[in-house]
């Protein structure tokens, strides 16, 4: 029989990107924004008449990005360590503000050392970047926007990405409470099936030992079968209709010729997927409301009818008295393994017969099963 497994066992949340793999995807994103700045600055050139400025332009905006590439990393970092929302924003602001003020002195300074070496290894002559007094605090305005800018975007990024990983956890956690509470619901179907069928064996052991023991070899042989796929939800419908049969097998050992079973299953919908042990309760249940008839007919149907699998156990019994039928274990377990397998696409119904008898109706999505 199935064991659930631990539901711990069915959690596995996202690991945190690496800073590393952070920081080469914020580079490409930076080299991609100082491409654009570099186009609109040089064409912005060519609009005022300025001509030959590409080299310089593009050296300028390139020592740029090589400077913000060097100091990624440390943004990054920062930006996990003190991540708003988590601490207070008095407490982080000032902080932010610090790194912001170091990094903009490092990243000014990065411009400054490499255009100083780097122009004049050109042949262009040395770089002229002004007074490094006011450069200091005119780089600073700037960087300080894209620091801001950078900052909400990694807490954003991470705050999606931890949100998504949530739901992730959500969906595993309840896909894994669904599937252990269908195994709960199989192993109380299965040893009640037995009960009830040893019962039935029981009632004539006294009366014939030969039909006793006949029943008891082919009650051997259907639970072989059952445990044959024991943490299987589902089967084909062939599958289901030989289990029943091999069931029905026993039942008429012990009623005789005063049983008659019909099962029909039309070929198209033999490979069609359904609970495992899905009939055998609705067979059970029409043999004991109909008890007492002489002859007791079922009859199972199992057919394609609108889009659906539509499944039929009649008997010729005496019909519900009332709108409704007293449920037993076997029928309350049908009841919720539906549920908890289709939701609200399935339908389960008990109809009387215009001349007596109960029918059961199951109708469940069609579901092709693979190899």
């Amino acid at each position: 029989m199935p064991v659930p497994a631990p539901i711990s066992a069915a959690i596995s949340p996202q690991r945190q990107p690496s800073i590393l793999r952070v920081s080469l995807i914020s580079a490409a994103v930076v080299s991609a924004a100082g491409l654009l700045k570099f186009w609109y600055l040089y064409l912005d050139d060519l609009a005022r008449d300025r001509s030959g400025t590409f080299p310089q332009r593009a050296l300028e905006e390139g020592t740029g990005l090589l400077a913000a590439t060097v100091l990624i990393p440390a943004i990054v970092w920062t930006s996990r360590r003190f991540r708003f929302g988590e601490h207070p924003w008095w407490r982080i602001a000032p902080i932010h503000l610090g790194v912001a003020v170091i990094l903009s002195i490092a990243h000014t300074t990065l411009m400054a050392v490499s255009r100083a070496i780097i122009f004049p290894l050109l042949g262009m002559g040395s770089y002229d970047y002004g007074a490094m007094g006011w450069r200091y605090p005119m780089e600073f305005a700037n960087f300080v926007v894209i620091y801001a800018v950078f900052i909400g975007a990694l807490n954003l990024f991470d705050y999606y990405r931890e949100l998504r990983n949530r739901q992730i956890v959500a969906a595993e956690l309840e896909a894994r409470l669904a599937q252990t509470q269908l195994q709960n619901l199989q192993l109380q179907l299965q040893p009640h099936f037995l009960f009830n069928a040893l019962n039935t064996i029981s009632s004539v052991m006294y009366e014939d030992i030969a039909r006793a023991d006949a029943m008891l070899a082919q009650l051997s042989d259907l639970l072989r079968r059952t445990l044959r796929r024991p943490d299987a939800q589902q089967v084909p419908l062939e599958d289901e209709i030989e289990t029943v049969r091999m069931y029905l097998r026993i039942m008429q050992e012990r009623f005789g010729d005063d049983l008659r079973v019909e099962v029909a299953m039309d070929p198209d919908v033999a490979q069609m997927l359904v609970p495992q042990l899905l009939l055998q309760p609705l067979v059970e249940n029409s043999i004991r409301h109909a008890a007492g008839k002489t002859p007791l007919e079922v009859t199972v149907r199992a057919a394609q009818s609108e889009g659906e699998l539509l499944l039929r156990v009649s008997d010729n019994g005496p019909g519900l008295p009332g709108a409704t039928i007293e449920k037993g274990i076997g029928l309350s377990n049908t009841a919720e393994r539906l549920s908890a397998l289709y939701g609200e696409h399935h339908q389960l119904s008990f109809d009387n017969g215009p001349d007596g008898g109960l029918t059961v109706s199951v109708r469940i999505p069609l579901q092709a099963a693979t190899a």
